[in-house]
């Protein structure tokens, strides 16, 4: 049993602690100063897989320049994803903005304040549904993030690893038998808060913790071992080339993704996978060929930048290339333009592309 009302560690216990340490050492966070829905639903989107640290000036810019989900329905994917721009993750982005535009189109500009009805929402998991339904609205939804699926698995030595396909069902169940459901909102809070702040992966602050005396893991001499994780295999790397294409009026080319998919809706410089048997040089001059129907002629090489996503790595030569002849057929990209290096700076680009954008010399 996780909580015992007739002996031992009670819910209660354990949630007047969390009330108490949350009243005097919570984080203060721009997103903490609101109850608006759409205010703590940004705030959460960006926080998915992103330090607090990194999203902070990230959400002020977007709310300043978004302030209401109707703003944001109103705007095109290329304006916001150029004030997404770095933050990485895009198809976080795209969702919202496609769910925005279904809160103006199908509830009046209201943001649904039942679960089915946000939880349909493009980008919507149990996660989101769960956090902005209940730090806005108070409604008793549990969270469970990696801080509290951590923070349980200490508490309560759960074996589960919290990476395993099937934790976040498992950890719901102890998170919502734990709930304060009079203060949903603050209790979910935290315990985000504790894993962030004292619960830490490698090493946790167990001397500051206020329901250290009810955690099996601390009693038991076992914080290290918890929480389980399963390995993960190492993530493949793959060689890429990329060619910035000049043409004779100084302008270069860039294409624009589908906007489903990795990096949907973002402009890069043409290119793509180097084949086993061919060389980076050739491999750009095909790639330019194949996705845009341009011949092109290698220049010299710029340089070689290395970037990783969630399940992948890249190694990618980026070579300057001149415009030999043809006329654009694209194969694959949905759009092109052949812009000055002064106008790069309009368009949303993807991370890899900005690791070496400024050795363009205009």
């Amino acid at each position: 049993m996780i909580c015992a009302e007739d002996h031992g560690p009670t819910c209660s216990d354990i949630r007047e602690r969390l009330r108490e340490w949350y009243a005097h050492h919570h984080r203060k966070l721009p997103w903490r100063k609101t109850h608006d829905p759409y205010s703590i639903w940004v705030s959460e989107v960006m926080l998915q897989q992103t330090q607090v640290n990194t999203v902070i000036p990230y959400y002020l810019r977007f709310i300043e320049r978004f302030p209401t989900v109707l703003s944001l329905a109103g705007a095109s994917l290329q304006e916001v994803l150029k004030l997404w721009e770095g933050l990485g993750y895009y198809g976080r982005i795209r969702n919202l903005h496609k769910a925005a535009q279904q809160v103006r189109d199908n509830f009046g500009g209201a943001i649904p304040q039942d679960w089915d009805s946000f939880r349909k929402l493009p980008g919507v998991g149990d996660y989101i549904a769960a956090a902005v339904l209940s730090i806005a609205l108070n409604q008793p939804y549990a969270v469970v993030d990696g801080n509290v699926k951590r923070v349980l698995s200490r508490l309560y030595l759960m074996d589960t690893p919290v990476n395993h396909f099937r934790a976040h069902a498992i950890y719901l169940e102890p998170a919502r038998m734990l709930l304060d459901t009079g203060n949903s909102g603050l209790h979910n809070q935290a315990i985000m808060d504790l894993g962030a702040m004292v619960c830490k992966p490698a090493a946790p602050n167990c001397d500051v913790c206020p329901v250290r005396m009810f955690c099996k893991a601390f009693n038991s001499r076992l914080i290290a071992d918890y929480p389980r994780r399963l390995k993960k295999l190492p993530a493949p790397q793959y060689p890429v080339a990329v060619g910035v294409v000049y043409r004779e009026d100084g302008r270069v080319l860039i294409t624009r993704r589908k906007a489903d998919g990795l990096l949907g809706g973002l402009w890069e410089f043409p290119g793509g996978k180097i084949g086993k048997t061919e060389s980076a040089e050739d491999a750009c001059i095909r790639e330019i060929r194949e996705e845009t129907g341009i011949l092109v002629r290698v220049q010299s090489r710029l340089t070689q930048v290395k970037h990783a996503y969630t399940h992948f790595k890249i190694v990618m030569d980026v070579f300057i290339c001149r415009y030999v002849e043809g006329w654009i057929q694209l194969n694959g990209p949905s759009d092109y333009c052949w812009v000055t290096l002064d106008e790069l700076e309009r368009y949303p680009f993807p991370g890899a592309n900005r690791k070496f954008m400024s050795l363009l010399k205009p």
